[in-house]
């Protein structure tokens, strides 16, 4: 199968299992959305979906948010890891959006890039799920499966993202990410993985890959 089939394949299959995409983080607006964005760094969306609404409960905008001190913005966020500095970089971004974009998320990457604690993933879903403006941000789950299914080399997330965007089409970006992290977490995952549940792999994945979890 070329590298054409495989993508028309992945395509045709993940709009057949999701045709309705729900967004894994629980926000209202692009300011809530940026801030759970960042919280999810090396945490789950489960656990961030918890911690969110005890934060935005006292703050859910930048304005309400620098009220709060870093300390006490850490103490709720404690539990989602790197508290020290997400607090930090979300109280620091918070000020920067108060004062250079009148309260208001700024609709760039280079903009959002340029926020305490905010890299080019987090810019990337912001951009896509709060603006629709085509992006393909890269979790593990989208690099793991852009490598099994030889899609992608996997040296990196760099590599990844780059090799996703030459392959599926613009205008599919935006859904096609959150297809293939709902379909890593479901029928692809890197622990407990079961290449009868897999079918995408089954069909279009590394022979490698295939046969060495049908050996064990």
């Amino acid at each position: 199968m070329t590298k054409k089939e495989k993508v028309s394949f992945v395509m045709e299959k993940l709009d057949e299992l999701y045709p309705e995409i729900p967004i894994p983080l629980d926000h209202k607006d692009p300011y809530t959305l940026l801030i759970a964005v960042l919280l999810s760094a090396q945490s789950t969306d489960v656990r961030v979906n918890q911690i969110t609404p005890k934060l935005f409960k006292k703050a859910d905008t930048p304005m309400q948010m620098v009220k709060l001190s870093v300390r006490e913005i850490r103490d709720i966020i404690k539990p989602v890891g790197l508290s020290p500095m997400k607090s930090k970089g979300i109280h620091g971004l918070s000020e920067i959006l108060i004062n250079d974009y009148g309260g208001e998320v700024p609709k760039s990457f280079e903009a959002l890039e340029a926020l305490p604690s905010v890299g080019h993933k987090t810019a990337s879903v912001v951009m896509s799920q709060a603006f629709g403006i085509p992006a393909f941000p890269v979790d593990t789950h989208i690099h793991r499966l852009m490598y099994r299914w030889g899609l992608s080399s996997g040296k990196n997330v760099v590599q990844t993202e780059r090799d996703a965007k030459r392959l599926f089409p613009k205008n599919r970006w935006n859904d096609l990410h959150l297809q293939i992290i709902w379909y890593g977490r479901e029928y692809s995952p890197a622990r407990g993985w079961k290449i009868e549940n897999d079918v995408i792999t089954r069909r279009i994945g590394r022979k490698a890959i295939i046969k060495k979890q049908t050996d064990t």
